[in-house]
């Protein structure tokens, strides 16, 4: 037993542990693309996994209605509520300054939170719009300092939660609400991106108004779609391109295509990535199908490089894609962390 422990003990001392490395190869505003080194489908698919279900994000997570009917102001643009500052109804006028309501459409106009979509499809499409989420401002309801010993229903305070205001009215020809309509009680930088702001809520007519306070909290993609900040999330193996035949792969090269035989190295490889996507497309001109595949044959292979691949993502607009890959990274490892104590403890 002791020489069989002994011997495990020195091919763990023997084992070389690699680090996996990652290359940015593109990073925009919200997309990038990666290249994983010295890695494996497993590891680059728990990244992928992390990033869309456990980077925390900020989303809306309730709503609260205005509702009933109203006598705006024409003088001052308050919100009465309907007939009770009318003075055919007794009222005293506008309480905000005082002008007799007496004409509609002359003192005051009224409107109805009457719009066509219902409430609860408001709140679905509020609930998918992009908040600017700051990882270093706000926390998880349940972490948070001030709250995390509160119970559930008393929860929130400007560090855990962002309210966002809207107060909308139609028109004749119909006025499109969009998330540019939404006012940030706080910060000017954490209002709804300018690229965003054209996201629309729904449509008013005249007489017809909307308003809420939507609260956004900081959640995971694990509990609902709405938080998770990231789209499009692959990965593939990375590839070469192999010069197998010079005389046979010039039925490519006659084509006039974008590749051509300067691209591949004196070893007759082709490793620019962006070049051999462009490789793997232009084959299907001499491949499976065509007249020139037998004479073409394997002239030109595309090969898989062991333990590399390109992982690429988008963004939903409520963080820039390092960020996301950061937080993810950063929740992977504690992920991994706290695997091992779990481990080191049982065995």
């Amino acid at each position: 037993m002791g020489l069989r422990k002994r011997a495990a003990e020195e091919a763990v001392e023997s084992e070389v542990i690699k680090m996996v490395k990652i290359e940015v190869l593109d990073m925009g505003a919200e997309n990038a693309k990666l290249l994983i080194k010295d890695s494996d489908r497993a590891f680059a698919n728990a990244l992928r996994r992390t990033m869309m279900s456990e980077t925390p994000k900020m989303a809306i997570e309730t709503v609260r209605f205005q509702m009933g009917s109203f006598d705006l102001c024409l003088s001052c643009g308050h919100l009465n509520p309907a007939a009770a500052a009318r003075e055919s109804s007794g009222g005293s006028g506008c309480n905000q300054c005082g002008k007799k309501l007496e004409k509609e459409g002359v003192d005051y106009t009224v409107w109805e939170t009457n719009g066509a979509l219902p409430d609860e499809m408001v709140a679905q499409r509020l609930a998918m719009i992009p908040i600017p989420t700051d990882h270093t401002m706000f926390h998880y309801e349940e972490t948070c300092p001030t709250c995390k010993d509160l119970v559930p229903e008393d929860r929130g305070c400007p560090t855990c939660n962002m309210i966002y205001t809207c107060k909308a009215f139609g028109t004749e020809e119909g006025m499109t609400v969009t998330a540019g309509d939404m006012i940030y009680l706080g910060d000017q930088s954490l209002e709804i991106p300018e690229h965003y702001r054209s996201i629309p809520i729904t449509k008013l007519y005249k007489g017809q108004m909307l308003e809420f306070y939507a609260t956004a909290v900081m959640g995971r993609g694990s509990q609902h779609a709405k938080w998770s900040p990231v789209c499009g999330v692959t990965f593939v193996p990375r590839q070469v391109g192999i010069l197998n035949n010079k005389t046979k792969a010039k039925i490519l090269w006659d084509l006039n295509l974008t590749i051509n035989a300067k691209d591949f190295d004196k070893d007759g490889r082709l490793e620019d990535i962006e070049k051999v996507e462009t490789l793997a497309k232009e084959l299907h001109h001499v491949g499976d199908g065509t007249e020139i595949q037998t004479e073409f044959k394997d002239a030109i292979t595309i090969e898989d490089v062991p333990g590399e691949f390109i992982f690429s993502f988008e963004t939903d607009g409520s963080m820039s894609p390092q960020t996301a890959l950061e937080m993810a990274s950063s929740s992977l490892s504690e992920t991994f962390s706290s695997l091992g104590d779990d481990l080191k403890a049982v065995l």
